[in-house]
Parts: C-alpha cells; structure tokens; sequence
C-alpha cells in the first residue's frame, strides 16, 4: 500500500503557504500566474522551494531564541 507523504497537516495553512509562494517568486524574480504554473523552469521553481525552506527554517530558529 502507497503511504502518501504530501498529506497536509493543517489544511487551514494552504492560502498562507500559497501568499507566501508567490511572495518568494517575486523576490527571486520567478513570474508566476493563477493557477497552473506548469510552464516554468525546473530551476525557477527550485529557487523558489528553496528560498522558502531557507526563509521557514530561518524564521523556526529565531523563533526558538
């Protein structure tokens, strides 16, 4: 049986982690449009994921000082 990882613990989330998403693809100059963003580049969306994991873990550790 297939465990599926992409189960969203806190569905309430969703439109905060999308505002964010957006936000980041601006600061890296990624140019995302509603909805399907399928034509973009593996590369942008990398900056993109990425930029947002360095911007949680930063804002998790400040958090714990």
């Amino acid at each position: 049986m297939a465990n599926n990882s992409n189960k969203k613990l806190v569905p309430e989330a969703m439109s905060a982690l999308d505002k964010f998403k957006y936000e980041v693809a601006s600061e890296v100059g990624v140019n995302l449009k509603d909805g399907y963003n399928g034509d973009i580049s593996a590369k942008d969306a990398g900056k993109i994921g990425g930029n947002m994991v360095r911007k949680l873990i930063q804002q998790a550790e400040n958090n714990m000082r």
